[in-house]
């Protein structure tokens, strides 16, 4: 019987070097090929140059508008592609305020959405909350079919709606803006409701317990834990209804009634051939407002996008 032999230790406990090196590498697993560390870091490099450059390509045009906004007449006229202002001016954003009333038309703007970011927020919530608890025969069919109507293109609606607001007596009026946009959101229905899926049940069945109601439960309980996506949601309603275009256009003939981007438009047609630093200066004046909002928003919103899927539905 022979035993095999085992390797002493030398002085200072360390193994005597063999001609093999025994490698313990776990089931599955690839042995890492050398530089594959660089490559990555140079992936890595060109990844962040290349969004890096589309970064710079969208900013660029709010750059330019800003930069031709602050230009004189004569700069532009003998040298547009000039990239800096010389001399800087501001004169284009008071001679546009007191071309047209923008005032009036800011005021406008804001009454609207407003009133329709509110009205969005009460109705949304609560046609979430009862998509995702209230189960009556019908809702799943409901929810799909009202989700639905959201692939349906705005300009195939115009003339029904039209129509519709015409039978109300809403054509001219700022009613025409306000009503519908507070009961017509799927987009906001459906963001809620993904919400109110994400909240423990357990929390509503105490308050069941306790005897709360329907309601009680809703604002007691439901609608404080809604906050991020309520706030989310302000913000996108905010934007969608302040930079609306097309159906205030059809259903807005008054001048007085005109919001930011229907007399931005009438502005343009009139001093748009003629001075570009001009309507520069208004479209500044007409998006700025919306800009800081979105930038002071947007981590509401991405955290709101993410925190609507903890519920896994």
């Amino acid at each position: 019987m022979s035993a095999t032999a085992t390797p002493r230790l030398t002085d200072g406990g360390r193994a005597p070097a063999t001609d093999s090196t025994i490698a313990i590498v776990a089931p599955g697993s690839k042995p890492r090929r050398p530089g594959g560390a660089g490559r990555r870091r140079a992936g890595a490099v060109v990844l962040h140059v290349l969004l890096i450059l589309a970064g710079i390509s969208m900013v660029f045009p709010f750059i330019w508008m800003l930069l031709t906004s602050l230009k004189t007449l004569p700069q532009l006229l003998q040298n547009p592609l000039e990239f800096l202002p010389n001399p800087w001016t501001v004169k284009n954003y008071t001679d546009a305020w007191e071309a047209v009333p923008f005032g009036q038309a800011y005021l406008n703007s804001a009454y609207i959405t407003l009133l329709v970011v509110v009205g969005t927020l009460i109705t949304a919530s609560m046609a979430g909350y009862a998509f995702a608890r209230i189960r009556f025969k019908g809702s799943k069919v409901l929810f799909i079919v009202f989700l639905a109507t959201q692939m349906i293109p705005a300009q195939v609606t115009l003339i029904p709606f039209y129509l519709l607001m015409s039978n109300l007596g809403w054509v001219d009026s700022h009613l025409a803006l306000i009503v519908p946009g507070m009961i017509a959101n799927p987009f906001a229905v459906f963001l809620m409701r993904q919400f109110v899926l994400s909240l423990p049940k357990e929390l509503e069945e105490a308050a069941l317990v306790d005897g709360a109601g329907r309601l009680r439960i809703f604002f007691s309980v439901v609608l404080p834990n809604l906050r991020p996506g309520l706030a989310a949601l302000a913000i996108i309603t905010s934007l969608g209804v302040w930079n609306a275009f097309l159906f205030p256009l059809v259903l807005l003939n008054s001048p007085d009634l005109f919001t930011v981007p229907l007399l931005l438009t009438s502005f343009e047609s009139q001093h748009g051939s003629i001075n570009y630093g001009l309507v520069m200066a208004a479209s500044a004046i007409a998006t700025v407002p919306m800009l800081i909002v979105f930038v002071i928003g947007q981590r509401k919103i991405l955290n709101s996008m993410a925190a609507s899927g903890l519920g896994g539905r």
